[in-house]
């Protein structure tokens, strides 16, 4: 369920699906896909570079300095 609302979705040990056409094609249909590792570290690894992936696509992935807005400057906004 969590895959097919979009969702990286990692686990421990290995894919009972390996192999299958629908897990190769799981992002591009739904926008989300499993992932399976057993070691911690790893998995943590996978999942930062997942987000650090999709921060790029996004264009949200370079610094850039920081504005503390004032109550004028909110109201521009609108």
């Amino acid at each position: 369920m969590f895959v097919s609302s979009g969702f990286y979705t990692i686990s421990g040990g290995t894919s009972p699906t390996n192999g299958n056409e629908l897990s190769d094609d799981m992002e591009k249909m739904f926008g989300g896909m499993w992932g399976f590792e057993t070691d911690p570290l790893q998995m943590a690894q996978k999942m930062v570079t997942h987000i650090d992936n999709k921060r790029k696509a996004l264009g949200i992935d370079k610094a850039r300095e920081r504005v503390l807005y004032d109550m004028a400057m909110r109201r521009e906004l609108t």
